[in-house]
């Protein structure tokens, strides 16, 4: 590619479809709702330009089920949402969890409860993308700070979503959705694009979800002679229910280990400022860009700061965020929300080290001198 074209001022949202293409997506079926709009737009525009396909669906909750059966039929789907919507795709979420159906879930974050601040940045679903479907579930969600980011991430995502036959959540917030930056492209040689994994034995040998060593079964797309059942019951290795309490159990235990024990195969972080830091600023997404201006300010004044990222909100970061524990003096935790990673941070550093909040629900960004603020005990 050459550097006349390799690179364009774009914004997140926009990024965010470039990435999927990037990885692979054949597939979009989604619904338009603000702050996300954007990504099924230009998905609308771009995925006939490769031999792909965009639905426009009724509501979210057909989004998602679209997606699960764009994926059962072989090809990379992605949906995009925020606010209501995702609440929407929470059931068919879960499905896709028990089923093993890779998928990628963009949800641009903005402020609620229900209908909210529609235009306005949030980080309010942290716990949702975490546990708002019911039942003990896999779940990844990468959270990028820029549109470079954006980009990067959304194929990391897939190929997440196609490693580990999970659900893969994109959990921006509409600060990052909605600015506009540089994107530099990648060449398509130097992108790693991971697919999921195929079975090999004859159709008639398939047992849909026998799993590998790596707890992950192969997984055969539908019109390639595998038959196999799906369903959102507990199963057996052949893919039809059981009501077997031990088959179900080690089932679930499965789903769940596939992620939680391969964690750091999937720790994105970024660490700043932190070779000596005493006290740790800990945020995410939009808010990380404030705090890397606020830490540059308190340094200025003398003050040992330093930022840690987590760019994986899910699974957590304990091994990283136990790190810092062992260094800082304090850690303050900048979130869009009223505490919701500050509770998880705060469970695993808590022992070791005072955790605070730095929080802010108006519907506006954090500010740099509002972490400064808090940073010098609200003076």
């Amino acid at each position: 590619m050459s550097n006349e074209k390799n690179y364009k001022l774009i914004q997140g949202n926009e990024a965010c479809v470039e990435g999927a293409l990037a990885a692979g997506m054949k597939f979009f079926a989604g619904y338009p709702i603000t702050p996300s709009t954007e990504v099924a737009e230009i998905s609308a525009q771009k995925l006939p330009q490769v031999g792909g396909k965009f639905i426009q669906m009724e509501d979210e909750i057909a989004s998602m089920a679209a997606i699960i059966g764009g994926s059962l039929a072989g090809l990379k789907s992605m949906t995009a949402t925020s606010g209501p919507g995702f609440s929407l795709m929470q059931e068919n979420l879960g499905y896709a969890s028990i089923a093993e159906i890779p998928c990628v879930i963009v949800n641009v974050q903005r402020g609620g409860p229900s209908t909210g601040l529609p235009t306005s940045p949030a980080q309010g679903e942290v716990m949702q993308a975490k546990w708002g479907t019911h039942g003990d579930h896999p779940i990844i969600a990468l959270t990028p700070n820029s549109v470079q980011e954006t980009y990067e991430y959304t194929i990391k995502a897939f190929n997440l979503a196609e490693k580990y036959r999970t659900p893969v959540i994109m959990l921006m917030d509409e600060t990052v959705g909605h600015m506009r930056e540089k994107l530099t492209y990648k060449d398509p040689s130097e992108i790693e694009i991971i697919d999921r994994k195929k079975p090999t034995c004859k159709p008639d040998e398939y047992l849909a979800y026998k799993a590998d060593e790596d707890m992950i079964p192969p997984m055969a797309s539908f019109g390639e002679g595998y038959r196999y059942h799906v369903t959102g019951l507990t199963h057996d290795e052949t893919g039809f229910p059981t009501n077997n309490n031990k088959i179900s159990g080690e089932l679930i235990t499965r789903l769940v280990n596939k992620v939680e024990k391969n964690v750091d195969d999937m720790a994105y972080f970024e660490e700043y400022e932190m070779e000596d830091a005493e006290v740790v600023i800990i945020a995410f997404g939009g808010v990380s860009r404030s705090a890397k201006t606020a830490i540059d300010e308190l340094r200025k004044s003398g003050k040992k700061v330093g930022l840690f990222r987590p760019i994986t909100i899910w699974p957590m970061l304990e091994k990283q965020i136990d790190k810092v524990a062992e260094q800082a003096k304090e850690i303050y935790v900048a979130e869009m929300n009223l505490g919701q990673y500050f509770y998880e941070v705060d469970r695993i550093a808590g022992k070791k080290c005072p955790v605070k909040k730095i929080n802010k629900v108006t519907g506006e960004l954090i500010t740099p001198n509002e972490i400064i603020e808090a940073v010098n005990g609200g003076k």
